[in-house]
């Protein structure tokens, strides 16, 4: 068993309040767990309103197939037009 762990920073552009940073975090992380069936939760940057860092964890059979989910992942929230990628921290235990 292999546990894959990815930190993504992100920047949410059209955030005006912090209430809009919620519901734009909520849907998008409510749309990667029913798509990739993964952990996923804000655990940083609370207090900023254009700011958001998410973890997610994933576990699989061998490294290959953790890194692949952790790759679909992050390569589905590039295609989200409301947020941009600022970092990412991969780890693979």
């Amino acid at each position: 068993m292999v546990i894959g762990v990815v930190r993504i920073e992100l920047y949410l552009s059209e955030c005006q309040s912090l209430k809009d940073k919620r519901s734009i975090t909520r849907s998008l992380i409510q749309r990667m767990r029913n798509k990739f069936n993964a952990a996923i939760a804000e655990v940083d940057s609370h207090e900023f309103w254009q700011k958001s860092t998410l973890g997610v964890a994933v576990i699989g059979g061998s490294t290959a197939h953790a890194d692949s989910q952790l790759q679909s992942i992050v390569a589905f929230i590039e295609q989200q037009p409301m947020v941009l990628i600022t970092d990412i921290e991969t780890e693979t235990l």
